[in-house]
């Protein structure tokens, strides 16, 4: 029986902690229950593709992530022109060349880090819609099956070759300059054809479907469909408070995932009604929980609920129209608080390294210019290893985090008064085995007070302020 792991498991597992007194009689522990993880990716396409990639994913790994996303580029990696002979289903036909990917993928996993392989750019000769201007193109099902298990077989961990076993199944399929026409139906077949393919190979490897657009979008050069919208065609899903089936057709995945870049702060909300930010993600695992109840999902394990590509850009280095360095931290914090709470369970930051300024991507947790290895970290990278909440509730403070190793272990709470002086340790928390902890701490505590967490093997999370900010109603890339 398939089990999906979406908002209301999150909800269920949100019990409160349990306290006790400490053997000093002031400072209360509180002990987290089994939850969800929240396991934490980064995507940069330039960097971990350069002659930095090596040391990039080792800078990776040090700020607490445990996947990476990487492209396994079908028209790169098959031949332009297949010769007579070639067999596409196998990876030691001759015409593949695999060596780019495995020494991305050797450095990646070297480092700590799985990787995860997002299939796209069909070649021209497995085509059945032409690419024309910015569509593009759609490839053929039996053509994409025999890649998918080309690269499942030869990422399967024989011969030398590292293994991977999770594969995502394109990039935003509602875009149209990714798909096109853009089908919910046809992108169904893709996903059940890779997941055919891949799961003959190993039946425990993941595959990705989702990974959407987060906004409708119409242009006289490409168009994008409303993530809802496409997700419930594909799921054969009908809108409303209570979705029935409007088809019988099931779709074989193990993860869905979407790119909820957000207007207004970690709880903004899209504006269109089909449209998911951050704010809108408990409306997609809805849906997806619907759809595992409709059996529309197959799979034979847990359904998955991520986020494969997420950012938010800062001033410095931008000067309009972006977060300060300091709120985009915070955002940081609450943005991962928010997924998790939604039934995320692994989130993936865009971009380790600002690029170039000539470029409108500037939300990486290091400025760009020096070697990765020497380059100056924004607060934000602290966040992104070691995120922390608190919020007052009444005559508590409800904290959450997850401590740098994401391991079990004690994580202690202090309280400063002000934006200066000492710290005071309020409470003591133990991490679940994922890392996470979560209390609400019976404290006199003011607006103008603030929080911070402290971990062995993690140091201490960047302060965290009760005096909620005003997040302005920017997007992403200076919008």
């Amino acid at each position: 029986m398939v089990r999906v792991v979406v908002a209301t498991l999150a909800c269920a597992v949100c019990a409160a902690a349990v306290a006790s007194t400490s053997s000093a009689g002031k400072v209360a522990t509180y002990s987290t229950p089994t939850t969800l993880p929240l396991r934490t990716a980064v995507l940069d396409p330039i960097l971990f593709l350069g002659p930095q990639a090596a040391q990039a994913f080792t800078v990776t790994r040090a700020a607490g992530a445990t996947y990476v996303r990487l492209s396994a580029v079908w028209a790169q990696l098959a031949p332009g022109i297949p010769a007579p002979g070639f067999d596409d289903s196998n990876p030691d036909s001759p015409g593949y060349n695999w060596t780019p990917l495995d020494v991305q993928v050797e450095d990646a996993e070297r480092a700590g880090l799985q990787p995860i392989l997002d299939i796209g750019k069909t070649p021209g000769w497995a085509l059945v819609t032409p690419v024309t201007g910015l569509d593009g193109g759609t490839p053929q099902l039996a053509a994409l099956g025999a890649f998918a298990h080309a690269l499942a077989a030869h990422y399967k961990g024989n011969d030398g070759v590292p293994a991977v076993h999770v594969f995502q199944v394109w990039n935003e399929p509602n875009l149209s300059r990714d798909l096109s026409p853009v089908d919910p139906a046809t992108y169904r077949a893709m996903v059940n054809t890779v997941a055919a393919a891949v799961h003959q190979v190993d039946s425990r490897d993941l595959v990705v479907a989702g990974a959407l657009d987060p906004f409708e979008n119409h242009t006289s050069q490409w168009h994008t469909m409303a993530p809802l919208a496409f997700m419930r065609q594909m799921l054969c899903v009908s809108a409303g408070a209570h979705p029935h089936a409007t088809c019988t057709s099931q779709a074989h995945f193990d993860v869905w995932s979407h790119h909820p870049y957000t207007f207004g702060g970690p709880f903004g909300k899209a504006r269109l009604p089909d449209d998911v930010s951050l704010g809108d993600l408990p409306k997609m695992a809805g849906v997806l929980h619907a759809a595992t109840r409709l059996h529309h999902v197959v799979s034979s394990d847990h359904i998955q609920f991520w986020v494969t590509e997420f950012a938010l850009d800062t001033d410095p280095p931008r000067q309009h129209h972006t977060l300060s360095l300091a709120l985009q931290a915070r955002a940081v914090d609450e943005s991962f608080h928010q997924m998790w709470l939604s039934g995320v369970s692994l989130a993936t930051w865009f971009l380790l390294q600002d690029e170039p300024l000539t470029t409108p991507y500037q939300c990486g947790f290091y400025y760009y210019g020096p070697p990765i290895a020497s380059a100056k970290a924004k607060p934000s990278l602290i966040a992104f290893r070691f995120p922390f909440v608190a919020y007052l509730d009444g005559g508590s403070v409800s904290v959450w985090g997850r401590d740098g190793t994401s391991t079990s272990v004690p994580v202690t709470v202090q309280l400063r008064s002000g934006v200066h002086g000492a710290w005071t340790t309020v409470a003591v928390i133990r991490a679940n085995q994922f890392g996470i902890f979560e209390a609400a701490i019976p404290l006199s505590a003011a607006k103008s007070d603030w929080l911070r967490a402290v971990a062995p093997g993690s140091g201490a999370s960047l302060p965290f302020s009760l005096t909620r900010p005003h997040y302005p109603h920017w997007g992403p890339w200076g919008r």
